[in-house]
Protein backbone atom coordinates (compact mmCIF):
# COMPACT_ATOMS: atom_id res chain seq x y z
CA UNK A 1 0.00 0.00 0.00
CA UNK A 2 1.56 3.49 -0.99
CA UNK A 3 0.40 7.00 -0.33
CA UNK A 4 1.46 10.00 -2.06
CA UNK A 5 3.21 11.63 1.31
CA UNK A 6 5.13 8.25 0.48
CA UNK A 7 6.40 8.57 -2.21
CA UNK A 8 7.46 12.47 -2.17
CA UNK A 9 9.24 11.32 0.63
CA UNK A 10 11.04 8.42 -0.65
CA UNK A 11 12.20 11.14 -3.50
CA UNK A 12 13.57 13.28 -1.01
CA UNK A 13 15.56 10.66 0.65
CA UNK A 14 17.19 9.31 -2.42
CA UNK A 15 17.95 13.01 -2.99
CA UNK A 16 19.72 13.38 -0.20
CA UNK A 17 21.39 9.61 0.08
CA UNK A 18 23.08 10.59 -3.74
CA UNK A 19 24.55 13.48 -2.30
CA UNK A 20 25.41 11.63 0.96
CA UNK A 21 26.97 9.19 -1.72
CA UNK A 22 28.84 12.02 -3.25
CA UNK A 23 30.37 13.40 -0.17
CA UNK A 24 31.13 9.65 0.96
CA UNK A 25 33.26 9.24 -2.29
CA UNK A 26 35.02 12.63 -1.83
CA UNK A 27 35.99 11.51 1.87
CA UNK A 28 37.20 8.32 0.54
CA UNK A 29 39.15 9.89 -2.48
CA UNK A 30 40.61 12.58 0.57
CA UNK A 31 42.05 9.50 2.67
CA UNK A 32 43.35 7.38 -0.73
CA UNK A 33 44.87 9.49 -3.54
CA UNK A 34 44.00 13.54 -3.25
CA UNK A 35 47.02 15.61 -3.16
CA UNK A 36 48.13 17.18 0.11
CA UNK A 37 47.30 20.80 -1.44
CA UNK A 38 44.04 19.44 -2.12
CA UNK A 39 42.30 19.69 1.14
CA UNK A 40 41.22 23.26 1.04
CA UNK A 41 39.22 22.61 -2.39
CA UNK A 42 37.94 19.49 -0.43
CA UNK A 43 36.82 21.34 2.75
CA UNK A 44 34.76 23.65 0.53
CA UNK A 45 33.26 20.66 -1.40
CA UNK A 46 32.20 19.00 1.40
CA UNK A 47 30.98 21.88 3.12
CA UNK A 48 28.63 22.79 0.26
CA UNK A 49 27.19 19.00 0.71
CA UNK A 50 26.75 19.11 4.08
CA UNK A 51 24.90 22.14 4.04
CA UNK A 52 22.69 20.84 0.90
CA UNK A 53 21.81 17.67 2.65
CA UNK A 54 20.93 19.21 5.83
CA UNK A 55 19.13 22.17 4.38
CA UNK A 56 16.93 20.11 2.16
CA UNK A 57 16.27 17.36 4.62
CA UNK A 58 14.72 19.96 7.46
CA UNK A 59 12.60 21.47 5.32
CA UNK A 60 9.08 22.01 7.01
CA UNK A 61 7.71 20.15 3.88
CA UNK A 62 9.58 16.68 5.25
CA UNK A 63 7.73 16.99 8.59
CA UNK A 64 4.84 18.27 7.21
CA UNK A 65 5.35 14.04 5.19
CA UNK A 66 6.13 12.33 8.29
CA UNK A 67 3.09 13.72 10.15
CA UNK A 68 0.72 12.99 7.03
CA UNK A 69 1.38 9.27 7.08
CA UNK A 70 1.51 9.43 11.16
CA UNK A 71 -1.73 10.31 11.10
CA UNK A 72 -3.33 8.53 7.86
CA UNK A 73 -0.83 5.28 7.21
CA UNK A 74 1.44 3.91 9.94
CA UNK A 75 -2.66 2.96 11.43
CA UNK A 76 -2.91 0.95 8.50
CA UNK A 77 0.28 -0.30 7.96
CA UNK A 78 2.29 -3.61 9.65
CA UNK A 79 4.34 -1.69 11.78
CA UNK A 80 7.06 -4.27 11.23
CA UNK A 81 6.63 -3.53 7.16
CA UNK A 82 9.54 -1.76 5.34
CA UNK A 83 7.45 1.58 5.21
CA UNK A 84 6.36 1.86 8.54
CA UNK A 85 10.46 1.07 9.90
CA UNK A 86 11.61 3.69 7.32
CA UNK A 87 8.98 6.35 8.32
CA UNK A 88 9.62 5.83 12.03
CA UNK A 89 13.30 6.25 11.15
CA UNK A 90 13.17 9.20 9.25
CA UNK A 91 10.84 10.44 12.11
CA UNK A 92 13.83 10.05 14.42
CA UNK A 93 16.52 11.30 12.27
CA UNK A 94 14.07 14.26 11.52
CA UNK A 95 13.41 15.52 15.01
CA UNK A 96 17.41 15.35 15.87
CA UNK A 97 18.40 17.28 12.54
CA UNK A 98 15.84 20.04 13.21
CA UNK A 99 17.75 21.09 16.39
CA UNK A 100 21.11 21.54 14.30
CA UNK A 101 21.44 24.72 13.04
CA UNK A 102 22.40 24.71 9.23
CA UNK A 103 25.13 27.02 9.85
CA UNK A 104 26.81 24.70 12.28
CA UNK A 105 26.58 21.67 9.94
CA UNK A 106 28.98 23.73 7.47
CA UNK A 107 31.07 25.00 9.87
CA UNK A 108 31.74 21.73 11.55
CA UNK A 109 31.74 19.75 7.51
CA UNK A 110 34.42 22.30 7.11
CA UNK A 111 36.31 21.79 9.99
CA UNK A 112 36.75 18.35 9.83
CA UNK A 113 38.39 17.93 6.38
CA UNK A 114 40.75 20.42 7.60
CA UNK A 115 41.60 18.81 11.18
CA UNK A 116 41.72 15.45 8.92
CA UNK A 117 44.93 17.32 7.12
CA UNK A 118 46.59 18.54 9.98
CA UNK A 119 46.07 15.68 12.11
CA UNK A 120 48.05 13.42 9.52
CA UNK A 121 50.74 16.14 9.22
CA UNK A 122 51.18 16.19 13.24
CA UNK A 123 51.10 12.17 13.79
CA UNK A 124 53.67 12.08 11.00
CA UNK A 125 55.62 14.13 13.23
CA UNK A 126 54.99 12.89 16.19
CA UNK A 127 53.63 16.44 17.26
CA UNK A 128 50.15 17.43 19.33
CA UNK A 129 50.92 20.78 19.06
CA UNK A 130 50.11 21.12 15.12
CA UNK A 131 46.45 19.30 15.94
CA UNK A 132 46.15 21.02 18.78
CA UNK A 133 44.56 24.03 17.79
CA UNK A 134 41.91 22.31 15.22
CA UNK A 135 40.74 19.91 18.27
CA UNK A 136 40.25 22.28 20.76
CA UNK A 137 37.38 24.03 18.12
CA UNK A 138 36.52 20.45 17.33
CA UNK A 139 36.20 19.83 21.20
CA UNK A 140 34.15 22.94 21.18
CA UNK A 141 31.66 22.55 18.77
CA UNK A 142 30.69 18.99 19.92
CA UNK A 143 29.81 20.24 23.17
CA UNK A 144 27.73 23.09 21.75
CA UNK A 145 26.35 20.23 19.32
CA UNK A 146 25.45 17.96 22.73
CA UNK A 147 23.52 21.89 24.16
CA UNK A 148 21.13 21.59 21.32
CA UNK A 149 19.43 18.29 22.66
CA UNK A 150 18.94 19.72 26.13
CA UNK A 151 17.74 18.29 28.83
CA UNK A 152 20.14 15.76 28.71
CA UNK A 153 21.44 12.97 31.57
CA UNK A 154 24.80 13.43 29.98
CA UNK A 155 26.24 15.78 27.96
CA UNK A 156 28.11 12.72 26.42
CA UNK A 157 24.55 11.03 25.58
CA UNK A 158 23.65 13.54 22.33
CA UNK A 159 27.08 12.04 20.89
CA UNK A 160 27.06 8.39 21.90
CA UNK A 161 23.20 8.67 20.16
CA UNK A 162 24.99 10.09 16.83
CA UNK A 163 26.32 6.11 16.57
CA UNK A 164 24.43 4.10 18.81
CA UNK A 165 20.51 4.86 18.81
CA UNK A 166 18.97 4.32 21.63
CA UNK A 167 22.38 4.16 24.35
CA UNK A 168 23.06 6.22 27.13
CA UNK A 169 26.11 7.26 28.74
CA UNK A 170 24.99 5.41 32.24
CA UNK A 171 24.12 2.07 30.20
CA UNK A 172 27.56 1.98 28.18
CA UNK A 173 29.28 2.59 31.85
CA UNK A 174 27.20 -0.33 33.22
CA UNK A 175 28.25 -2.71 30.47
CA UNK A 176 32.07 -1.58 30.70
CA UNK A 177 32.02 -2.30 34.69
CA UNK A 178 32.80 -5.94 34.41
CA UNK A 179 34.99 -5.30 31.88
CA UNK A 180 37.46 -3.10 34.46
CA UNK A 181 37.46 -5.94 36.45
CA UNK A 182 37.69 -9.14 34.85
CA UNK A 183 40.01 -8.52 31.94
CA UNK A 184 42.82 -6.85 33.74
CA UNK A 185 42.59 -9.90 35.95
CA UNK A 186 42.66 -12.41 33.05
CA UNK A 187 45.57 -9.93 31.62
CA UNK A 188 47.80 -10.43 34.71
CA UNK A 189 47.01 -13.98 34.26
CA UNK A 190 48.66 -14.32 30.47
CA UNK A 191 51.26 -12.30 31.77
CA UNK A 192 52.72 -14.62 34.26
CA UNK A 193 52.59 -17.71 31.77
CA UNK A 194 55.76 -18.08 29.12
CA UNK A 195 54.91 -15.70 26.34
CA UNK A 196 53.97 -17.48 22.52
CA UNK A 197 56.57 -16.83 20.12
CA UNK A 198 55.47 -14.57 17.09
CA UNK A 199 58.77 -13.71 15.90
CA UNK A 200 57.72 -15.46 12.51
CA UNK A 201 55.90 -12.64 11.61
CA UNK A 202 58.21 -9.89 11.90
CA UNK A 203 60.52 -11.39 9.16
CA UNK A 204 60.24 -9.37 6.23
CA UNK A 205 57.37 -9.36 3.89
CA UNK A 206 56.85 -8.21 0.39
CA UNK A 207 53.75 -5.92 0.65
CA UNK A 208 52.85 -6.68 -3.33
CA UNK A 209 52.40 -10.40 -2.02
CA UNK A 210 51.05 -9.42 1.03
CA UNK A 211 47.84 -7.52 -0.83
CA UNK A 212 47.74 -10.27 -3.32
CA UNK A 213 46.85 -12.40 -0.27
CA UNK A 214 44.22 -10.36 1.02
CA UNK A 215 42.81 -10.18 -2.02
CA UNK A 216 42.32 -14.10 -2.53
CA UNK A 217 41.59 -14.54 1.24
CA UNK A 218 38.57 -11.98 1.42
CA UNK A 219 36.96 -13.50 -1.66
CA UNK A 220 37.56 -16.41 -0.59
CA UNK A 221 34.94 -15.88 2.51
CA UNK A 222 32.99 -13.96 0.61
CA UNK A 223 33.82 -10.40 -0.20
CA UNK A 224 32.40 -9.66 -3.80
CA UNK A 225 34.93 -7.86 -5.81
CA UNK A 226 32.49 -6.71 -8.79
CA UNK A 227 30.62 -5.00 -6.10
CA UNK A 228 33.66 -3.42 -4.02
CA UNK A 229 37.63 -2.93 -3.66
CA UNK A 230 40.70 -2.22 -1.99
CA UNK A 231 42.63 -0.01 -1.22
CA UNK A 232 45.60 1.63 0.95
CA UNK A 233 45.20 4.39 3.59
CA UNK A 234 46.72 5.50 6.65
CA UNK A 235 44.42 4.53 8.80
CA UNK A 236 41.95 1.95 7.76
CA UNK A 237 38.28 2.42 7.14
CA UNK A 238 35.59 1.37 5.08
CA UNK A 239 32.95 3.39 2.98
CA UNK A 240 29.83 2.70 1.04
CA UNK A 241 28.46 4.64 -1.63
CA UNK A 242 25.85 1.92 -2.55
CA UNK A 243 25.11 -1.78 -1.43
CA UNK A 244 26.73 -2.01 -5.05
CA UNK A 245 29.96 0.02 -4.70
CA UNK A 246 31.72 -0.88 -1.15
CA UNK A 247 35.08 -0.20 -0.46
CA UNK A 248 37.35 -0.96 2.25
CA UNK A 249 40.97 0.22 2.91
CA UNK A 250 44.12 -1.61 4.59
CA UNK A 251 47.80 -0.99 5.32
CA UNK A 252 50.51 -3.37 5.46
CA UNK A 253 54.24 -3.04 7.62
CA UNK A 254 56.96 -4.95 5.68
CA UNK A 255 58.01 -6.53 9.27
CA UNK A 256 54.71 -7.04 10.72
CA UNK A 257 52.13 -9.86 8.68
CA UNK A 258 49.62 -9.43 11.18
CA UNK A 259 49.05 -6.25 10.48
CA UNK A 260 47.43 -6.22 6.99
CA UNK A 261 46.01 -10.12 7.84
CA UNK A 262 43.92 -8.49 10.75
CA UNK A 263 43.40 -4.92 9.53
CA UNK A 264 41.94 -6.88 6.11
CA UNK A 265 39.57 -9.07 7.95
CA UNK A 266 38.33 -6.37 9.93
CA UNK A 267 37.21 -4.30 7.35
CA UNK A 268 35.74 -6.79 5.22
CA UNK A 269 34.03 -7.31 8.07
CA UNK A 270 32.22 -3.93 7.66
CA UNK A 271 31.99 -3.84 4.14
CA UNK A 272 30.25 -8.06 3.76
CA UNK A 273 27.56 -6.01 6.15
CA UNK A 274 27.04 -3.19 3.75
CA UNK A 275 27.06 -5.63 0.94
CA UNK A 276 24.68 -7.51 2.57
CA UNK A 277 21.65 -5.55 3.01
CA UNK A 278 18.67 -5.58 1.50
CA UNK A 279 19.08 -4.24 -2.29
CA UNK A 280 15.41 -3.08 -2.35
CA UNK A 281 16.94 -0.50 0.32
CA UNK A 282 19.31 0.94 -1.65
CA UNK A 283 19.09 4.77 -1.86
CA UNK A 284 16.96 4.87 1.58
CA UNK A 285 18.43 5.52 4.97
CA UNK A 286 17.20 2.27 5.58
CA UNK A 287 20.43 1.19 3.91
CA UNK A 288 23.08 1.48 6.58
CA UNK A 289 24.16 -1.23 9.39
CA UNK A 290 21.78 -0.50 12.88
CA UNK A 291 24.34 1.16 14.78
CA UNK A 292 28.20 1.54 14.73
CA UNK A 293 28.44 -1.04 17.52
CA UNK A 294 26.36 -3.66 15.39
CA UNK A 295 28.63 -2.53 12.52
CA UNK A 296 31.75 -3.28 14.85
CA UNK A 297 30.38 -6.50 15.86
CA UNK A 298 30.69 -7.53 12.10
CA UNK A 299 33.96 -6.39 11.91
CA UNK A 300 35.21 -8.24 15.51
CA UNK A 301 33.77 -11.31 14.24
CA UNK A 302 35.94 -11.84 10.97
CA UNK A 303 38.75 -10.39 13.01
CA UNK A 304 38.45 -12.30 16.12
CA UNK A 305 36.24 -15.29 16.53
CA UNK A 306 36.52 -16.23 12.64
CA UNK A 307 40.28 -15.00 11.63
CA UNK A 308 42.01 -15.62 15.04
CA UNK A 309 40.67 -18.87 15.68
CA UNK A 310 43.05 -22.37 15.24
CA UNK A 311 40.48 -23.60 12.35
CA UNK A 312 40.67 -20.72 10.09
CA UNK A 313 44.91 -20.87 10.39
CA UNK A 314 44.47 -24.43 9.13
CA UNK A 315 42.61 -23.47 6.23
CA UNK A 316 44.18 -20.86 5.36
CA UNK A 317 47.90 -20.87 6.16
CA UNK A 318 48.82 -23.90 3.11
CA UNK A 319 47.93 -21.01 0.54
CA UNK A 320 49.42 -18.26 2.93
CA UNK A 321 52.93 -20.89 3.13
CA UNK A 322 52.87 -20.76 -0.83
CA UNK A 323 53.03 -16.99 -0.74
CA UNK A 324 55.67 -16.61 1.83
CA UNK A 325 57.62 -20.33 1.27
CA UNK A 326 60.88 -18.81 2.72
CA UNK A 327 59.04 -17.42 5.66
CA UNK A 328 56.53 -19.96 6.87
CA UNK A 329 57.97 -23.37 5.74
CA UNK A 330 58.06 -24.79 9.00
CA UNK A 331 55.33 -23.36 10.68
CA UNK A 332 52.11 -25.06 11.72
CA UNK A 333 48.44 -23.93 12.33
CA UNK A 334 48.99 -24.21 15.85
CA UNK A 335 51.90 -22.01 15.89
CA UNK A 336 50.33 -19.73 13.76
CA UNK A 337 47.18 -19.83 16.08
CA UNK A 338 48.99 -18.98 19.12
CA UNK A 339 51.23 -15.97 16.93
CA UNK A 340 47.77 -14.16 15.55
CA UNK A 341 46.64 -14.59 19.61
CA UNK A 342 50.06 -13.49 21.36
CA UNK A 343 48.89 -11.02 24.36
CA UNK A 344 51.30 -8.34 24.85
CA UNK A 345 50.37 -4.50 26.17
CA UNK A 346 50.96 -2.15 23.16
CA UNK A 347 50.44 1.41 22.59
CA UNK A 348 48.86 1.22 19.32
CA UNK A 349 44.64 -0.14 19.86
CA UNK A 350 44.52 -1.14 16.10
CA UNK A 351 47.69 -3.42 16.90
CA UNK A 352 46.17 -4.54 20.18
CA UNK A 353 44.90 -8.03 20.71
CA UNK A 354 41.67 -9.34 22.24
CA UNK A 355 42.75 -9.77 25.64
CA UNK A 356 43.81 -5.38 26.12
CA UNK A 357 41.62 -3.96 23.14
CA UNK A 358 38.95 -2.91 25.33
CA UNK A 359 41.22 -1.06 27.36
CA UNK A 360 42.15 0.74 25.00
CA UNK A 361 39.06 1.87 24.56
CA UNK A 362 37.88 2.61 28.40
CA UNK A 363 41.10 4.76 27.94
CA UNK A 364 39.29 7.23 24.88
CA UNK A 365 36.10 6.89 26.44
CA UNK A 366 36.83 8.12 29.60
CA UNK A 367 39.10 10.90 28.15
CA UNK A 368 36.36 11.83 25.83
CA UNK A 369 33.95 12.12 28.86
CA UNK A 370 36.25 14.01 30.64
CA UNK A 371 36.47 16.58 27.70
CA UNK A 372 33.17 17.03 27.16
CA UNK A 373 32.58 17.37 30.84
CA UNK A 374 34.90 20.26 30.52
CA UNK A 375 36.79 17.97 33.12
CA UNK A 376 40.30 17.81 30.48
CA UNK A 377 41.79 20.08 29.10
CA UNK A 378 42.72 19.67 25.25
CA UNK A 379 46.39 20.85 26.20
CA UNK A 380 46.10 18.32 28.97
CA UNK A 381 45.18 15.46 26.76
CA UNK A 382 48.53 13.87 25.96
CA UNK A 383 49.53 13.79 29.80
CA UNK A 384 46.03 12.26 30.58
CA UNK A 385 46.46 9.82 27.67
CA UNK A 386 49.72 8.44 29.06
CA UNK A 387 48.84 8.27 32.75
CA UNK A 388 45.40 6.24 31.62
CA UNK A 389 47.85 4.29 29.36
CA UNK A 390 50.12 3.68 32.19
CA UNK A 391 47.44 2.64 35.09
CA UNK A 392 45.37 0.43 32.04
CA UNK A 393 48.64 -1.30 30.13
CA UNK A 394 51.28 -0.53 31.86
CA UNK A 395 52.77 1.82 29.20
CA UNK A 396 54.21 4.96 28.33
CA UNK A 397 53.83 6.03 24.77
CA UNK A 398 57.58 7.16 23.83
CA UNK A 399 55.73 10.26 21.42
CA UNK A 400 52.20 11.48 20.66
CA UNK A 401 52.20 9.37 17.51
CA UNK A 402 52.11 6.20 19.48
CA UNK A 403 49.91 7.73 21.90
CA UNK A 404 47.20 10.39 21.47
CA UNK A 405 47.90 11.06 17.97
CA UNK A 406 47.15 7.76 16.68
CA UNK A 407 43.47 7.59 15.56
CA UNK A 408 41.93 9.65 12.88
CA UNK A 409 38.61 9.83 14.71
CA UNK A 410 38.51 13.14 16.48
CA UNK A 411 40.01 14.81 13.51
CA UNK A 412 36.62 13.14 11.98
CA UNK A 413 34.50 15.09 14.71
CA UNK A 414 33.82 11.50 15.85
CA UNK A 415 33.28 12.06 19.85
CA UNK A 416 30.84 8.96 20.69
CA UNK A 417 32.37 6.46 18.22
CA UNK A 418 35.04 4.64 20.12
CA UNK A 419 32.60 2.51 22.84
CA UNK A 420 30.81 1.14 19.90
CA UNK A 421 34.30 -0.83 19.40
CA UNK A 422 33.67 -2.60 22.63
CA UNK A 423 30.09 -2.93 22.26
CA UNK A 424 30.97 -4.30 19.08
CA UNK A 425 32.96 -6.61 20.80
CA UNK A 426 30.21 -7.61 23.38
CA UNK A 427 27.43 -8.07 20.46
CA UNK A 428 30.09 -10.40 18.84
CA UNK A 429 30.18 -13.12 21.33
CA UNK A 430 26.45 -12.81 21.59
CA UNK A 431 26.37 -13.71 18.06
CA UNK A 432 28.76 -16.45 18.05
CA UNK A 433 26.56 -18.18 20.60
CA UNK A 434 23.59 -17.82 18.79
CA UNK A 435 25.40 -18.60 15.38
CA UNK A 436 26.49 -22.33 17.21
CA UNK A 437 23.17 -22.99 18.39
CA UNK A 438 21.91 -23.13 15.01
CA UNK A 439 24.67 -24.35 13.03
CA UNK A 440 26.40 -26.50 15.34
CA UNK A 441 30.13 -26.42 15.06
CA UNK A 442 31.08 -23.33 13.06
CA UNK A 443 34.68 -23.98 12.81
CA UNK A 444 34.17 -27.19 11.36
CA UNK A 445 32.85 -25.32 8.46
CA UNK A 446 35.75 -22.55 9.02
CA UNK A 447 38.49 -25.09 8.70
CA UNK A 448 37.46 -26.80 5.40
CA UNK A 449 37.20 -23.18 4.40
CA UNK A 450 33.01 -23.70 3.27
CA UNK A 451 32.37 -19.87 4.98
CA UNK A 452 29.12 -19.77 3.12
CA UNK A 453 26.75 -20.80 5.45
CA UNK A 454 28.26 -18.37 8.54
CA UNK A 455 28.02 -15.30 6.12
CA UNK A 456 24.39 -16.93 5.18
CA UNK A 457 23.60 -17.26 8.90
CA UNK A 458 24.76 -13.33 9.49
CA UNK A 459 22.87 -11.97 6.07
CA UNK A 460 19.43 -13.52 7.82
CA UNK A 461 19.95 -12.66 10.73
CA UNK A 462 21.58 -8.85 10.53
CA UNK A 463 22.90 -7.68 7.51
CA UNK A 464 19.59 -8.02 5.10
CA UNK A 465 17.63 -5.64 7.62
CA UNK A 466 19.66 -2.63 7.30
CA UNK A 467 18.77 0.04 10.05
CA UNK A 468 15.15 -1.51 9.95
CA UNK A 469 15.44 -2.61 13.44
CA UNK A 470 16.95 -0.22 16.48
CA UNK A 471 20.61 -2.04 18.00
CA UNK A 472 19.00 -3.19 20.96
CA UNK A 473 15.82 -4.55 19.37
CA UNK A 474 18.18 -6.42 16.64
CA UNK A 475 20.33 -8.34 19.25
CA UNK A 476 17.02 -9.36 21.62
CA UNK A 477 15.96 -10.88 17.99
CA UNK A 478 18.67 -12.70 17.22
CA UNK A 479 20.45 -13.81 20.61
CA UNK A 480 16.94 -13.12 22.99
CA UNK A 481 18.96 -10.63 25.32
CA UNK A 482 19.99 -7.31 25.40
CA UNK A 483 23.74 -6.60 24.53
CA UNK A 484 25.56 -8.53 27.41
CA UNK A 485 29.34 -8.05 28.77
CA UNK A 486 29.42 -11.34 30.22
CA UNK A 487 29.95 -13.61 26.77
CA UNK A 488 32.47 -11.81 25.42
CA UNK A 489 34.27 -12.30 28.72
CA UNK A 490 33.58 -16.05 28.88
CA UNK A 491 34.71 -16.61 25.20
CA UNK A 492 37.81 -14.48 25.85
CA UNK A 493 38.71 -16.46 29.12
CA UNK A 494 37.80 -19.92 27.30
CA UNK A 495 39.99 -19.18 24.33
CA UNK A 496 43.25 -17.19 26.37
CA UNK A 497 43.01 -20.53 28.89
CA UNK A 498 43.76 -22.84 25.87
CA UNK A 499 46.08 -20.42 24.50
CA UNK A 500 48.06 -20.06 27.19
CA UNK A 501 47.60 -22.82 29.31
CA UNK A 502 45.86 -21.38 31.85
CA UNK A 503 44.53 -23.47 35.18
Amino acid sequence: MTHPALDQLKARLQELQSYAGAAAVLRWDQETYMPPRGVEARARQLATLARLMHQRFTEPVVGEWLQQLEEEALPQWDPDGDDARLVRLVRYEYDRAVKVPTEWVTAFARLTTEAREAWKDARALADFSRFQPYLERLVAMVREYAHFFEPFDHIYDPLLERFERGMKTAQVEALFAPLRERQPALLRRILERPQVDDAFLHRYYDPERQLAFVHRMVADIGFDFARGRIDLSTHPFTTSFSVHDVRFTVRYKTDDLSEVLTGALHEMGHALYEQGIDPKFDGLPLAEGASLGVHESQSRFWENIIGRSLAFWKHFLPALRQVFPENLADVTPEAFYKAVNRVQPGFIRVEADEVTYNLHILLRFELEVALLSDDLKVADLPAAWNEKMQAYLGLTPPNDAQGVLQDIHWSQGYFGYFPTYTLGNLISAQLWNAMQTDLGDPYALVEKGDFGPILDWLREKVHRHGAKFEPQELVRRVTGSDIQAEPYLDYLEAKYSQVYGLN
